[in-house]
This record gives structure tokens, sequence and C-alpha cells, in this order.
């Protein structure tokens, strides 16, 4: 199962209902009301899809009300917060850990492995930079995200 399915699925387990929609114009890629998710028939890829629809659910666990007016503050937060949720659904930090231990050296090539688009992953180290600074640490490892994404195993010193 891609990473698409396995959102419709977690989707259709939420009771969220997704529909392809033509919205209007091209850069509205999704939205979601009350339960339900509007893809623009316009992103026709499905990791492209997979991404919209990841941020859409993102705001189904996390928004509140109408957030449409970017003015003001408190739904800038909740935008980041949706986003935040979709980084850590599609990528997250041990998605970062398994692409390089699979071998990926460039941006495109962590992309592809983690089935999402190059726009979106960097857009996700951006939130992971702002988030952890230099760089953070999970189980043995360590990522640096300034002044590069790199991945590095840290050695335990047992005496």
């Amino acid at each position: 199962m891609n990473k698409l399915e396995k959102l419709e699925q977690d989707a259709f387990e939420d009771n969220v209902k997704v529909h392809d929609y033509y919205l209007g114009e091209e850069s509205l890629r999704g939205i979601y009301v009350n339960g339900n998710v509007a893809i623009n028939t316009s992103v026709n890829n499905s990791i492209e899809k997979a991404c919209v629809l990841a941020e859409e659910l993102g705001h189904h666990h996390t928004s509140v009300g109408n957030i449409l007016d970017m003015d003001l503050t408190g739904n800038r937060k909740q935008e980041r917060q949706a986003r935040l949720w979709a980084y850590n659904k599609l990528i997250g930090l041990s998605g970062i850990i398994e692409a390089f231990e699979h071998g990926c050296q460039s941006r495109f090539e962590i992309a592809e492995y983690l089935e999402v688009t190059e726009e979106f992953l960097e857009e996700c180290l951006a939130c992971y930079r702002n988030k952890y600074g230099v760089g953070t640490t999970l189980d043995n490892y360590y990522i640096m995200f300034i002044p590069n994404l790199n991945v590095g195993w840290i050695y335990s010193q047992c005496r």
C-alpha cells in the first residue's frame, strides 16, 4: 500500500470523506471543511495528492473553525500545526533516518524514497530547522539540519 492509499484508509477510519473537486484555481490544492477534504482536480499524481491529503488531514486533527484569514496570528499557528502534523505523518525524523540508511544521498532521492514531493520535503526540513535548530537526536542517530541535512550514527562510549 502506498502512502496515498494509507492516508485514504486513515481518512476513512476517521470518517473523513475525500473528494476530487475543481476548486476554482490551480494554486488552491486542497481544503478541509467539516469532515470533508476536497483535493483540486489539478493535483494529478499520487505523490502530490498524498502531500495535500496529509495536510488536510492535519487540519482535521489540529484545527478549529474557519482559519482562511492568514492575517490572524491564531490562524497562521493552526496552519503551521496542520503542516507539522503532515510532515510528521509522511516524513518524520525516523523517515529521514530510514532514507539515509537506505543509501539516499540527494534530496531528490530522499523525497522519492519517502514518497513525497521535493517541495514538501524542503518545507518539512525548514520546519524542522525552526523547531530543532542545528540538529537533534533520535535513537542512536544525530540529524543535522544546519548547514545541510546530514544523518550520523552516535557512538556510545561504554566504560
